[in-house]
């Protein structure tokens, strides 16, 4: 039955929360937009299926104000995504919205887009050592913390103690985003004695398949003893997952198995006792936050970047405190799936239950 599930899947591609009142307080409320106000939304991929949600929330959002918006994504290329950065500057974009690809090195594109007059607002992933003017993203650390505490309960429950072996199976190399999630796993690790971390591997554009490599090679070198994986999205997942169905040890009640972004097949997986857990990244107040505060700026580019929004903190990205707006996350389980992916207006109980 699970090999069929990964089969499928391969083939066809590797109101209870609150949400209104956090889009509510979130920003002043919007104005009409001034004419010819002109936003560049660039993702670092459409990797993921989440990323289809990003655009079309973000798109829609920014046009109900009147803004025009250009849209790319880069595949995971840097030097892609440094090409878009000019042709959407070439065009007269007076806000980037920039998800870095590598958030080490993407200070440049700030640079680049602010030498010409536009503002840069920050999105998803926070890059290093740029001067952004804003940030939207999501508490990556507390996604890392629910997978891990989610993690302990299970080998509490599944093996009666907090001991075993756990693989943190990570993304991008150097990605910033990556290595908050990755924090807040570690963090709960280290707190237990009883596990062992045996593996702590990053996978090069987030890809599935290095992931499934990397838990083939591990299952191979502890004789399948390793009782859980955190992974850093629900691609990397859905690659541990494939690894783990080949041994016949896809289920919840042999492995534990983390992602987060909450893609649909995924939930899927967690309905279905497949995969333990995912964690849910609100895609909607996120993407509406960037697009309120995008205009907002092409509104008032000259007016103080705190003056224009509300409720955000200062994040230190190693070149400056940056205004930072902080989407939460809710962690999906069997138990939890209704009251948070279908109740929050994400999915369908028709989509993940196909009934």
């Amino acid at each position: 039955m699970v090999q069929s599930i990964f089969a499928s899947l391969q083939r066809n591609g590797l109101k209870a929360l609150g949400l209104a009142g956090l889009l509510t307080g979130l920003l002043p409320t919007i104005s009409a937009a001034q004419e010819d106000v002109k936003i560049g939304f660039l993702l670092k991929t459409m990797q993921e299926a989440r990323y289809q949600t990003d655009k079309s929330l973000f798109i829609a959002r920014a046009e109900s104000q009147g803004a025009d918006v250009i849209f790319d994504s880069s595949g995971n290329d840097p030097l892609r995504q440094l090409q878009q950065v000019e042709e959407m500057l070439d065009l007269g974009v007076d806000v980037l919205v920039l998800q870095p690809v590598n958030t080490a090195t993407a200070g440049a594109l700030v640079d680049l887009a602010q030498d010409q007059g536009a503002k840069v607002v920050g999105y998803d992933s926070m890059l290093q050592d740029g001067p952004l003017d804003v940030m939207v993203m999501q508490d990556s650390w507390a996604v890392g913390q629910l997978q891990a505490e989610a993690m302990v309960d299970w080998l509490k429950s599944t093996r009666g103690e907090v001991a075993g072996r756990v693989a943190l199976i990570r993304g991008q190399p150097g990605d910033a985003n990556a290595a908050a999630l990755s924090s807040g796993a570690l963090e709960v690790i280290a707190e237990h004695p009883g596990l062992e971390l045996v593996s702590d591997r990053s996978h090069v554009d987030w890809s599935p398949d290095m992931a499934r490599d990397t838990a083939e090679n591990l299952l191979v070198e502890y004789d399948n003893g390793i009782d859980a994986f955190i992974a850093n999205n629900s691609g990397l997942a859905f690659g541990v997952l494939a690894a783990l169905a080949d041994e016949d040890m896809a289920t919840v009640d042999q492995v534990f198995v983390a992602g987060s972004d909450a893609d649909l097949r995924n939930v899927r997986l967690v309905a279905d006792d497949v995969q333990a857990l995912e964690v849910w990244k609100q895609i909607k107040p996120l993407a509406y936050a960037a697009a309120d505060v995008a205009v907002k700026i092409a509104q008032s580019p000259e007016t103080d970047i705190t003056d224009l929004i509300t409720d955000y903190s200062l994040i230190d990205n190693g070149y400056a405190e940056i205004p930072t707006i902080i989407t939460p996350v809710f962690a999906v389980s069997k138990d939890t799936i209704d009251a948070t992916v279908i109740e929050g207006g994400f999915y369908t109980s028709e989509q993940v239950y196909q009934n």
